[in-house]
């Protein structure tokens, strides 16, 4: 289990590691059992890196998820504190109510009980739930991750933004932790695209690249009509052991590859 601790000192500032001669990255808020992009993007870097110095925000992904059910989709929220605590970061949220482990249980349940892969992942899960003790979103969203990546067999070591120097600017600080990181290339989410400075990375010799969410093959779902837009453990508990090859891209070497379509990872302009 994950303990989660107090606020801990500010860390020291990392001497920027040797880079390899091709080492991925990506910098991403954590989720509450993100959809399958989020492990594609995680499967495709060299390192992954939980950015929960960010501030909180209310109605994200940081605290909810979607699962599918025979109504419609149903949110899963874990109900965090946030009355005069808007300038929160994400690490510094707590949850308000323990009880919404076991509300979640019992929704996942009623919904995927039927499931074809539903007892093979049935008890691991529940002790999961059951036995969640953190008091902190951040160890609670870990928690879940590590389970996930593992049944995903990704191998992608995972760190936390609080690890490193943090500074001000915000292409500055990323550009910066890749330099602390040794990167040679970012994997950025599509959305950053609204405020990342493509020509920051330039200059630090860091190649920057932008995810591709498109192309996902459908599987099997419970319930019509098809939704790729649901939590993995919909993916999980639908096809088992063979999810990892439904995430769309896959590990060749140094690179990592669009499976569904052959493609490499879309490099941004020079």
């Amino acid at each position: 289990m994950i303990a989660c601790s107090a606020t801990a000192a500010a860390p020291q500032a990392q001497q920027p590691r040797p880079a390899p001669a091709h080492k991925r990255i990506a910098i991403l808020q954590s989720n509450y059992i993100p959809w399958k992009g989020y492990f594609n993007l995680i499967n495709s870097v060299d390192e992954f890196i939980l950015y929960d110095d960010m501030q909180y925000t209310r109605r994200d992904w940081r605290n909810r998820n979607r699962i599918k059910t025979p109504h419609g989709p149903l949110w899963l929220t874990i109900p965090v504190h946030v009355k005069g605590r808007f300038h929160q970061r994400i690490r510094d949220a707590e949850v308000s109510d323990p009880t919404w482990a076991a509300r979640h249980w019992r929704s996942l349940v009623h919904a995927y009980s039927r499931a074809p892969f539903w007892h093979r992942y049935r008890d691991v899960l529940e002790a999961l739930y059951l036995d969640c003790r953190e008091t902190h979103l951040s160890a609670v969203n870990r928690r879940f991750l590590n389970a996930l990546c593992d049944w995903l067999n990704i191998r992608t070591p995972i760190r936390d933004s609080s690890e490193y120097r943090l500074i001000d600017g915000k292409t500055e600080r990323l550009v910066d932790i890749c330099r602390q990181a040794g990167a040679t290339h970012y994997l950025s989410g599509p959305a950053a695209k609204d405020y990342v400075v493509p020509e920051l990375f330039s200059r630090a010799g860091i190649e920057l690249e932008w995810m591709d969410y498109s192309g996902y093959p459908e599987y099997a779902q419970l319930y019509p009509p098809f939704d790729h837009h649901v939590s993995v453990l919909d993916l999980i508990l639908c096809t088992g052991p063979g999810a990892r090859h439904y995430l769309g891209r896959v590990r060749a070497g140094d690179r990592a590859i669009d499976a569904s379509r052959g493609h490499q990872l879309l490099h941004a302009a020079p």
